[in-house]
């Protein structure tokens, strides 16, 4: 592909991105993987150009643009090159006629920007670095460094290391035997505020797809030989489903629940005053992986935000039944929206005075009864997270 077809086809690809925000559809990354799977001619070079093409845009607005010419016209008032691409050549993008680019930069849509304090906002537009998490039931951090000397430790983590540019993890012979798993940093401090050890009874109560629960387990298998137990529940069966041959790869013992959505208490009910950590990953708004997925905060809207709030509320009250005396639980968000994080646990409080809220860790900083941890601070996603203890 020339350089001309290359912007037309990210143009191309835009409008697609565009598209989907707009109505809710599929991620950008499986509209572009599935737009290349059609088309063989694109070679390793192109995709990757095209791909860094896309995401530029999208990284670049945080107002959902008119268009993707709008978008990529706009960035060329500031790039020669890419300004030179619109050259009307068969395979190319027509010339670009200045009154159609009605679209501005910019870090955040402007509701969202004032929720989230405005020195986060580049750090969380940046690409991520790659993660990985040690599986302690099967290596050691120290030998996988040992295998990938390019990878460094990360410190304030018992497991993690970081890969600074891309590698195909997923095509080693060491994440195929479950020796790794890919896990941010931030979520892997999720886990260490669990504080969990062999023999407890762990409730991961918003499983999903289960990557931290994968985690709790690596976390009690390094920790003695009595048996425990750890159940992952969720309402989301299309999700929870990836758990089994996820566990069987790591080599982990979990007890899968699928919840009944309206019914949670009644499918939680023998788990009542069991467990010795519920964690509570909550759903969230995502405006802490947003160097992941730069097009989630076009999706956003105030009133999905408004809904998320009381679905965080109505899975604390959830989990508080399952916590045995003296117990904790361990709440978490993926975003920097205090609503969603310092407000939730304030609320939480205030519903019941006699649980005591304790530092989780000492990595990043203080907000309100728990931690925030952000790309720009501490190099991870944007998590808040808070321990809860329960009275005796």
């Amino acid at each position: 592909m020339t350089p001309a077809a290359r912007l037309q086809t990210a143009i191309e690809l835009l409008d697609l991105v565009l598209a989907a925000a707009r109505d809710n559809g599929a991620a950008a990354d499986t509209i572009i993987a599935k737009w290349f799977s059609t088309r063989r001619f694109a070679g390793s070079k192109d995709r990757r150009a095209v791909r860094e093409l896309v995401y530029r845009a999208i990284r670049a607005f945080g107002e959902l643009p008119v268009s993707a010419r709008s978008a990529f016209g706009r960035l060329a008032r500031d790039d020669f090159e890419l300004a030179q691409l619109f050259d009307g050549s068969t395979y190319g993008p027509a010339v670009l006629d200045e009154t159609e680019i009605r679209d501005e930069p910019g870090l955040m849509p402007a509701w969202l920007g004032r929720m989230i304090p405005e020195v986060e906002h580049a750090a969380l537009l940046e690409r991520a670095p790659l993660d990985l998490r040690a599986n302690r039931a099967k290596s050691t951090r120290e030998a996988l460094l040992s295998v990938w000397p390019e990878a460094t430790a990360i410190e304030y983590t018992d497991d993690g290391l970081r890969f600074a540019t891309n590698f195909a993890v997923e095509a080693s012979a060491e994440w195929r035997s479950g020796l790794v798993e890919v896990q941010d940093a931030g979520s892997q401090m999720v886990v260490a505020a669990c504080d969990v050890s062999a023999g407890m009874t762990i409730v991961d109560l918003c499983a999903g797809g289960g990557g931290k629960t994968l985690a709790l387990a690596s976390a009690m298998s390094g920790t003695g030989d009595s048996e425990g137990r750890l159940i992952a529940a969720d309402t989301d069966k299309r999700r929870l489903s990836q758990l089994p041959e996820r566990a069987a790869r790591a080599g982990a013992t979990v007890e899968v629940q699928l919840l009944d959505g309206g019914h949670e208490a009644a499918n939680l009910a023998a788990l009542v005053g069991q467990a010795d950590v519920v964690l509570v990953d909550a759903p969230c708004s995502g405006s802490g992986t947003l160097r992941r997925n730069p097009e989630a905060r076009w999706r956003l809207q105030p009133t999905r935000l408004d809904k998320l709030v009381q679905v965080q509320r109505h899975v604390l009250d959830l989990a508080v039944p399952l916590v045995k005396p003296g117990g904790a639980l361990v709440y978490a968000v993926c975003s920097l929206v205090a609503r969603e994080g310092a407000g939730q646990v304030d609320a939480f409080l205030a519903r019941y005075p006699q649980w005591a809220a304790v530092t989780p860790f000492e990595q990043g900083r203080p907000a309100g009864k728990g931690r925030v941890l952000s790309p720009g601070h501490d190099g991870t996603d944007g998590f808040f997270v808070a321990r809860l203890i329960s009275p005796c």
